[in-house]
């Protein structure tokens, strides 16, 4: 199998996928989220460094989320399972298409 030879960052990946990038942010924190080796930590110079995904890694990324808008409580229950803070839940279900 191919190494991939480049990667995207989590900021391009949200615009990408249109997805909210405190979304993304909160499903990268845990890498059992992803497939293994397609969610890629590069350091920047910065203290946070850049979370990346490979080309598989977006889609991973995109099955992981489709998959959580099925449970029981759908994305919100994601994130209070996450332990996430209840402003951050807010934003993000803000952002969420209502269906």
């Amino acid at each position: 199998m191919a190494r991939p030879t480049h990667v995207y960052t989590i900021d391009y990946v949200a615009k990408l996928i249109g997805e909210n990038l405190e979304l993304l942010q909160e499903v990268a924190s845990n890498s059992d989220n992803i497939d293994y080796g397609e969610m890629i930590h590069a350091h920047d110079g910065s203290e946070e460094g850049i979370t990346t995904f490979t080309d598989r890694g977006i889609e991973s990324l995109k099955e992981f989320l489709a998959d959580i808008r099925t449970w029981e409580g759908g994305v919100c229950q994601f994130l209070v399972d996450g332990q996430c803070d209840q402003e951050k839940i807010e934003r993000i279900m803000a952002d969420e298409p209502k269906s």
